[in-house]
């Protein structure tokens, strides 16, 4: 084994990477406090080819040093809005056909063990704050509640590690489903 140059990764350019199909779902930070996790995010829109991250409240909007430091450049290919209220951007997505998943711990959550994608949908997924998790009045406007299964002894996973589970996840099911 060897490992891949940059060449032999065949990554698209700037320019590409604008210009590609995206994937159909959104990602959705609200009150985000770190700036180093914004910048994870995007670097994670960036690699499973989100349509676009919107950042809600107080969460941080490029261009920032803290946020570039973590994204390495993916806050400029990924397509992002900055929204006052979240509820109002949720309301406005569902009205646009997105059915809306808030990722947090909650009764009656789906197990991302069991989420199936369907095809013909779009999803948008609402990550909230680092201590205080989902606001409860976007837990109760989302279509449902996804939850990342964990087996040990922390209640909580890093928003930028969630993140990354939940594109992943969303990718591969989709790219399965649509390959059968």
């Amino acid at each position: 084994m060897r490992k891949l140059s940059m060449e032999d990764l065949n990554r698209l350019t700037v320019e590409e990477f604008q210009q590609v199909e995206k994937f159909p779902y959104v990602l959705i930070l609200d009150d985000i406090r770190s700036m180093n996790n914004v910048g994870s995010v995007f670097r994670t829109a960036d690699a499973f080819k989100v349509e676009k991250v919107f950042l809600g409240g107080i969460t941080a909007t490029p261009p920032h040093r803290e946020i570039q430091k973590t994204a390495l450049g993916a806050d400029e290919t990924v397509t992002w809005e900055h929204v006052e209220n979240v509820l109002t951007l949720i309301k406005t997505l569902q009205a646009e056909g997105y059915i809306v998943a808030a990722v947090e711990q909650v009764e009656n959550s789906v197990s991302l063990l069991s989420f199936e994608p369907e095809l013909d949908k779009k999803y948008a997924f609402v990550f909230g704050n680092e201590v205080f998790g989902v606001n409860q009045s976007v837990v109760e406007q989302a279509d449902f509640c996804l939850e990342v299964p964990q087996f040990g002894t922390k209640h909580s996973l890093n928003i930028s590690v969630t993140t990354g589970i939940i594109c992943w996840d969303y990718v591969s099911k989709y790219l399965i489903r649509k390959n059968n």
